[in-house]
């Protein structure tokens, strides 16, 4: 796993309570390199979000993805921050390999989001694998 990861695995650790967490994603959100306007398109769009989710990806140098994305739900853009902190050092066919939901299990995501923010974290997941099936 990414460096990312791991420091974000041990911050969510050392932060008992789920609000603090929420407030972390959504910072974590706050913090993500804004996206073109123009990229929001209906082919970046993400189905299966309850939110507006917007994920761009497109090859780039050692068979990786270079991300771009946004949300118009703070923490869901945060769900997007913890997405990208997975792919964005891997390759594509790590991408494809990857268990993200073993991640996003330790994170706690599991147990403490919605259906509904689970399903769309499961449709960024699936996005950004076919992505990455695409530029291989």
């Amino acid at each position: 796993m990414s460096a990312p990861i791991e420091n974000l695995i041990a911050d969510f650790e050392l932060i008992d309570d789920w609000e603090d967490r929420y407030r972390h994603l959504i910072e974590l959100g706050r913090a993500l390199p804004a996206m073109e306007p123009a990229l929001k398109t209906p082919s970046t769009k993400v189905n299966g979000c309850a939110s507006q989710v917007w994920i761009h990806s497109r090859a780039a140098a050692e068979h990786k993805l270079d991300l771009q994305g946004d949300s118009d739900a703070l923490i869901v853009k945060g769900l997007i921050a913890v997405v990208f902190m997975l792919f964005a050092p891997m390759t594509a066919s790590e991408i494809i390999a990857a268990d993200a939901s073993a991640v996003f299990a330790r994170l706690g995501l599991k147990d403490h989001l919605t259906p509904q923010r689970s399903n769309g974290l499961a449709s960024m997941v699936a996005r950004i694998k076919a992505d990455a099936a695409a530029a291989i």
